[in-house]
């Protein structure tokens, strides 16, 4: 499909893809653990759902977005199919930006060529901690040597921008370590980082150890403390805190893609449990990997469910979500 040109405002694609090397304690995603021949069916099933249902987007897209799940655990070619079928169905723009969220442990000298050579102009590096306790409590495979070599090689790759991912509020965590250790995230010197607070979900590992009481959080007010130490070290550090969790280093640094949800741009979401806005309306889809792709391949829709927002819905969401910024 032709591209349109810059300026114009723009929508964003979501694909999820689902598939972890093992799920961590904390997480509440719908995420599985597959092998390849399952991550292979479910490309298939989403580029499938992209070439059937891919219409209704009232602007062209200037941001895909590939989430998970561990995104960098598909293979580079199935990746370039899921852009191609999207560049072949969609109105996209000649700017077009494309995230991909990765596991340090997934990050050498050729995972990041063959990802710049598809694309992708934001990577997005689940480092979560540079503390080697932190990163076993928090069940990472990685090492914090690990994730300064991972920063290390994106950085030296052609991305746009180099993003990690940090999570604070955790059990016991003091105040000075958690500056000390947003610190050592800036001087490894990506262009952006997201942090964001320790949450224990009912229905994790780490929620049937808070609701029997072995795991307990941190109070609100040390929580809030944290907050606002976030804020001020990063700003202190040469990071502007364009959002709640979001910090960049300069404004080109910022995740266009993720504006979007709190500008209530349009966006389609494709994969399991993966959610589609435009306008008043939102829906998303089946979240469980396998009934997914079953619908996909039966030739059904993969919707679970769908709303349609009132007038005075929308316009509060409209001032929640500008709260976020």
């Amino acid at each position: 499909m032709a591209t349109a040109e810059p300026g114009s405002a723009a929508g964003g694609v979501y694909v999820h893809l689902p598939f972890c090397a093992r799920i961590c304690p904390y997480c509440d995603f719908a995420v599985t653990v597959g092998d390849r021949s399952a991550r292979r069916r479910l490309v298939g099933a989403v580029t499938s759902e992209i070439e059937r249902h891919a219409g209704g987007l009232p602007a062209p897209i200037d941001t895909i977005y590939f989430g998970g799940g561990t995104p960098s655990l598909i293979g580079v070619d199935d990746l370039a199919r899921i852009v191609e079928t999207l560049r072949r169905c969609l109105d996209v723009r000649t700017d077009l930006e494309i995230f991909l969220e990765a596991n340090p442990e997934d990050v050498d000298g050729r995972a990041v060529e063959a990802w710049s050579r598809i694309g992708v102009t934001t990577l997005s590096l689940g480092v979560q901690s540079l503390d080697a306790a932190a990163l076993a409590f928090l069940g990472r495979a990685h090492t914090p040597a690990d994730a300064a070599r991972a920063v290390e090689t994106a950085l030296a790759a052609d991305f746009r921008t180099v993003s990690i991912d940090l999570i604070y509020a955790r059990p016991g965590q003091r105040l000075a370590d958690w500056r000390h250790e947003l610190t050592a995230a800036a001087a490894l010197g990506s262009d952006h980082l997201s942090c964001y607070q320790l949450t224990l979900a009912s229905g994790t590992p780490f929620g049937r150890r808070a609701a029997r009481g072995d795991l307990v959080e941190p109070p609100q007010r040390r929580q809030a403390e944290l907050f606002m130490a976030t804020h001020e070290t990063l700003a202190d550090l040469g990071y502007e805190g364009y959002e709640v969790s979001n910090f960049a280093r300069s404004p080109r640094h910022r995740s266009r893609h993720n504006l979007k949800y709190w500008k209530r741009a349009p966006y389609l979401g494709f994969g399991p449990s993966a959610h589609s806005q435009v306008g008043a309306e939102r829906w998303w889809n089946e979240a469980r990997s396998g009934a997914y792709v079953e619908r996909i391949e039966a030739g059904e829709p993969a919707v679970a469910g769908r709303e349609s927002l009132s007038a005075d819905e929308e316009l509060l969401e409209r001032v929640m979500l500008g709260l976020r910024t």
